[in-house]
């Protein structure tokens, strides 16, 4: 899985710092195909995947295969080392084509797995009124402080990370943006297929292949031989 993307982009980390993108991946096999083992992998499967930790979506989806958070510097590619299945001990599998479907992920979230905002997006006004002021905050974050039409002020607290693009005395609707949009990263997808061959017949295409060149071998060698006879009885 390829995931590219401008190395000079920088995304903002949890404390607000600039960072480095990172990436992720998951691959949505058919069904009976899996994670190969380490144990089944090559020398230079091993060495593709030094680093990268696979892992399946749960016990009863060993198909759902995801890698990430990873470095995005060093992993603009993911390979999954796939296990495909023996169609000759499982009757529900068949040779012939099957879909999968890749997503690809780079930067940070902008919701964390608790539903609570990260400080990777943009963070509006929760109420529509008036900037007051604008005060600093905890660990390096900010409070705007909103008053309303009934007179009442709210505190909006803006997380260290975004830059606060409202000013004092600024109007602002319930929902407007008080911050930019630090956000650099997205998420990609693609359907693409894979093929379970049978090996009798590429076994079978190849015989036909070492055949075939045998046969024009021997009508080139049979063309010169009498060719040579011709020439030797003087036709």
């Amino acid at each position: 899985v390829e995931i590219p993307y401008d190395t000079s982009v920088q995304q903002v980390a949890g404390d607000g710092s600039p960072t480095g993108l990172n990436v992720g991946a998951v691959v949505m096999l058919p069904d009976g195909f899996t994670l190969a083992p380490a144990d089944r992998l090559s020398d230079e499967l091993k060495e593709e995947t030094a680093g990268v930790y696979v892992t399946t979506w749960n016990e009863e989806n060993p198909n759902i295969l995801l890698v990430g958070p990873l470095p995005g510097d060093d992993h603009q590619k993911i390979v999954f080392p796939i296990l495909s299945p023996d169609p000759a001990a499982d009757s529900a599998i068949h040779f012939g084509k099957y879909q999968l479907h890749v997503g690809g992920n780079r930067g940070r979230g902008q919701v964390y797995p608790t539903g609570e905002k990260s400080n990777n997006g943009v963070f509006t006004a929760s109420v529509a009124g008036t900037v007051q002021a604008i005060n600093p905050g905890d660990n390096g974050g900010s409070v705007v402080v909103i008053q309303a039409a009934d007179g009442n002020t709210v505190n909006d607290a803006i997380p260290a990370g975004p830059t606060i693009t409202a000013q004092v005395g600024d109007a602002v609707a319930a929902g407007a943006a008080l911050t930019n949009d630090p956000n650099v990263g997205g998420f990609g997808q693609l359907d693409a297929e894979v093929v379970l061959q049978n090996p009798n017949r590429i076994y079978g295409l190849l015989a036909f292949f070492a055949a075939v060149a045998l046969a024009q071998i021997m009508l080139v060698l049979k063309k010169k031989q009498v060719e040579k006879v011709q020439a030797a009885e003087g036709v």
